[in-house]
C-alpha cells in the first residue's frame, strides 16, 4: 500500500494561495493511495497550464505533453502497455480549446484510462482571458464587453461523444472528489471527471461560496447512472450545479477488439523477428 505522503514528489506547487488545483492534487494522491495503485505502473499525463504542473507535484510517472495534448500521448502509453494505470489531466482551455478534437475522439474509442480536466472557466496561466467554458457574457480580460459566444459543456460533450462514465465534481469537496477520481480510474473504460476549479486570481465572479451555495450531488437526488437521457438532462442544468456521477456502463474498450492488444500488451510482444531494415533503407 502506498500513502499520500509516499505521493509527494518533494517539489511544491507555486499555484496562487487558494487556488481549485490544491484541492485536485490532493483529490488525486487520495484516489491513487485508495486504490493502493503502484507509482511505478501508474502515468500521469498533462497538457499545458497552471495545473497541468501536477506531473510534477506527485510522485507517479509522468509525461507532461504540449498545450491541448495531454490525450495522444495518453492514448499512445496505454495502447504501449494497457497494464498501466494512465490519468489524463489539464484545464478546459487546454481540453475544450485546442484540445477538443483529441478529447472526442477518446470519448468514443472508450480507451481504458481516466481524463480529469480542471474547469475554472478562464484561461489562469495567461492571465485571464475567456475560455471555451466562460460562460457567455462573461468580462474577461480577452472579452471586456463580455464573453459573446456560448460555452462548451464537458459533461454534455462527453455524453455526446460515447464516453462510459461521465462525473463532476469540486475541488472544494476533496473527500467526494477523491471518491469519483478512484471510481473512475477502477471503471473499466474511459472515464472523464469534469471538476469545478474555482480561479481566486482571474474569476473573482465564482468564488467557492458561490458554488457551495449551488451544487447539489446527485447520489442524493435519486439519479439513475444507467439512464443516458437523465444523464443529458442533469449535465444541461444551469440553476443548480449537480456533482457526482451522471453515467456509468460497461462496454468493450479499445483493446479488446484488437486481437495483438487483447492477448498481451504491446510492450511484451516478441519483436525477436522483425526487422526495420527495409523502412530504414527506404526512408533515411
Amino acid at each position: 500500500m502506498v500513502s499520500i505522503e509516499q505521493l509527494n514528489s518533494g517539489h511544491l506547487p507555486s499555484w496562487c494561495p487558494g487556488c481549485g488545483d490544491f484541492g485536485i492534487l490532493i483529490a488525486l494522491k487520495g484516489a491513487i493511495a485508495k486504490l493502493g495503485l503502484e507509482p511505478h505502473r501508474t502515468v500521469v499525463v498533462s497538457g499545458v497550464g497552471c495545473g497541468s504542473k501536477i506531473p510534477h507535484f506527485i510522485k507517479t510517472c509522468g509525461f507532461e505533453s504540449l498545450h491541448g495534448r495531454a490525450l495522444p500521448p495518453a492514448t499512445a502509453i496505454h495502447l504501449a502497455n494497457h497494464e498501466l494505470t494512465v490519468i489524463a489531466i489539464g484545464g478546459d482551455g487546454d481540453g475544450c480549446g485546442i484540445g477538443l478534437g483529441h478529447f472526442m475522439h477518446t470519448m468514443r474509442r472508450n480507451l481504458d484510462i481516466t481524463y480529469i480536466i480542471q474547469d475554472n472557466e478562464i484561461y489562469g496561466l495567461t492571465v485571464g482571458q475567456a475560455s471555451a467554458t466562460t460562460k457567455k457574457g462573461t468580462i474577461t480580460k480577452s472579452t471586456p464587453h463580455g464573453t459573446p459566444e456560448d460555452a462548451i459543456n464537458p459533461p454534455l460533450i462527453a455524453l455526446a461523444a460515447g464516453a462510459t462514465f461521465v462525473a463532476r465534481g469540486f475541488s472544494g469537496d476533496i473527500p467526494h472528489l477523491t471518491s469519483l477520481i478512484a471510481q473512475g480510474i477502477e471503471h473499466r473504460g474511459v472515464a472523464f471527471i469534469d471538476v469545478f476549479q474555482p480561479c481566486v486570481t482571474w474569476r473573482k465572479d465564482l468564488p467557492y461560496s458561490l458554488y457551495q451555495q449551488k451544487i447539489y450531488k446527485l447520489e442524493e437526488a435519486g439519479h439513475d447512472v444507467t439512464d443516458w437521457e437523465a444523464a443529458v438532462a442533469r449535465a444541461r442544468e444551469t440553476e443548480r450545479w449537480p456533482i457526482g456521477v451522471f453515467y456509468k456502463v460497461q462496454k468493450p474498450i479499445y483493446t479488446d477488439q484488437i486481437p495483438f492488444l487483447r492477448e498481451k500488451p504491446l510492450v511484451k510482444a516478441d519483436i525477436s523477428n522483425v526487422s526495420i531494415d527495409k523502412f530504414v533503407e527506404e526512408f533515411l
